[in-house]
């Protein structure tokens, strides 16, 4: 039986996503950074435009609820445009996650599951509820302010609009040596 690796950042100062390749072939990242070292996770990119959504609903949320207080609502997002730390060692591939607001500390919590053989299809946030499980899924927790939630959904939104144009005809990406659009019957476009 192995060990459950968790990867904790309590008040990371930087959780940003990037990506390595050319568009369409891109592999995407997020990174958390904090005093407890950098942890790499490899996500598909309908995970990063569904995080970053439900990021923007959370904040959406707060400020309607007046959950938190207004220093922390009126900061500036902090968008970090630096690129990934190279060498990038992925440490598990993302499956299932979860995010959820801290009214005492002010802060979201995200918590990233490893995927694990279609065993574990919801967040496991508590050690106890793997007891017996042989091979249990890593999992990275983390803590970050409002100002960085923003800045996060700022870079992920740019990163998702930079890949391969879509077709007008079809709304299919388009490669770099051209495009065979089921609208045209097959024909280039």
């Amino acid at each position: 039986m192995s060990e459950r690796i968790i990867y904790e950042h309590e008040d990371a100062n930087r959780f940003i996503v990037g990506t390595i390749g050319a568009p369409g072939e891109r592999a995407f990242f997020l990174q958390a950074t904090s005093i407890a070292g950098t942890t790499t996770v490899a996500v598909e990119k309908s995970q990063v435009a569904a995080l970053s959504a439900r990021l923007r609903e959370l904040i959406t949320e707060v400020r309607r609820n007046k959950l938190a207080s207004l220093d922390e609502l009126s900061l500036p997002a902090t968008v970090d445009n630096d690129t990934l730390e190279f060498p990038i060692h992925e440490d598990f591939r993302a499956g299932v996650m979860g995010i959820s607001w801290d009214p005492q500390s002010q802060r979201v919590s995200i918590e990233i599951q490893s995927i694990a053989d279609g065993e574990f299809t919801e967040l496991i946030s508590n050690d106890d509820d793997l007891a017996g499980v042989e091979d249990p899924p890593d999992l990275l927790r983390l803590t970050i302010r409002l100002n960085q939630v923003k800045g996060f959904c700022n870079r992920s939104e740019s990163i998702l609009q930079s890949g391969r144009p879509v077709c007008p005809f079809c709304g299919l990406p388009i490669d770099a040596t051209g495009h065979l659009c089921p609208r045209a019957n097959g024909y280039r476009r």
